[in-house]
């Protein structure tokens, strides 16, 4: 992913593109299930929390949606410059936006330069096997057919590698974590259309500018058609959402911190002695 300063390299987005997606889903009526399942499992999470957050903000690019279900919350834009005051805010929630960011990095550095210390950072976004299927029949079926490649579905971090942007992002006692959803489309077409509707179609930089040809299209639905059915309804396709979830707390001297590595006064062994000893 890029950063502001890597001037020299493409961009993933087009930024204005995403957004007239965006548009275009609300018009549509926006297909918010993912959203809705992504805003449940957050204050799920803040619900185990033996805290108050009195001055919440949610970066997101759908508005509305998220500020009905955080109705305290100031909402802003997922822009590259964040419309965010410095330590304004004890939660800033990161809501279905950061898969498609230049500067993954740079948006967290600037949700934690917004809160206030102790101060608590929850991102949600695609990652992991999201669309794999989709992925792999569309890839196969170009190459069948027209000999070459172009990017159709978003690259997706791994969870292991969007849990470092945690630390690099100067944010404590980081966790990531997953909430696999398994969907059910009548072929492939289908599941284009809802993308569609969900504002998340094509958006990459560098995808195809003319219109692909109709038998890419037909492979790629028998091939998403034999590899991967539906178990329940063979006759439908199945494919994949893997909703990555970010916490971490802007740091404090009151936070636990970790122990140094070698400190323990006692070794796992010794402790498995005096336990065999004991029974």
């Amino acid at each position: 992913m890029n950063t502001p300063n890597d001037t020299d390299r493409p961009l993933m987005t087009d930024r204005a593109a995403l957004l007239r997606q965006r548009a275009r889903a609300l018009r549509a009526g926006h297909a918010d299930v993912l959203h809705r399942i992504a805003a449940d499992e957050i204050e799920d999470r803040l619900s185990e929390i033996n805290r108050s957050f009195t001055r919440p903000a949610v970066v997101t690019g759908f508005p509305d949606f998220w500020a009905a279900r955080f109705p305290q919350a100031r909402v802003v834009g997922d822009e590259p410059l964040l419309d965010l005051q410095p330590g304004a805010h004890d939660l800033v929630i990161h809501a279905m936006a950061l898969h498609w960011a230049e500067d993954p990095v740079g948006q967290m550095v600037q949700c934690r330069r917004a809160l206030s210390e102790d101060g608590l950072f929850i991102a949600v976004c695609f990652g992991g096997q999201t669309l794999h299927e989709a992925r792999a029949a569309l890839a196969e079926a170009e190459a069948e057919v027209t000999g070459g490649l172009s990017p159709r579905v978003l690259p997706m971090g791994e969870i292991r590698d969007m849990g470092g942007l945690l630390h690099r992002a100067g944010l404590a006692l980081p966790v990531a974590d997953l909430l696999s959803q398994r969907a059910s489309y009548r072929d492939l077409l289908h599941l284009a259309r809802d993308l569609r509707a969900m504002g998340e179609g094509n958006a990459m930089a560098a995808r195809l500018r003319r219109p692909t040809g109709r038998a890419v299209f037909a492979r790629a639905a028998a091939l998403m058609a034999r590899h991967h059915p539906d178990r329940d309804d063979p006759s439908r396709v199945a494919t994949s959402f893997d909703l990555v979830f970010l916490t971490g707390w802007a740091p404090s001297a009151t936070q636990q911190k970790p122990l140094r590595p070698g400190s323990a006064r006692h070794s796992l062994a010794n402790a498995l002695n005096d336990l065999r000893t004991k029974t």
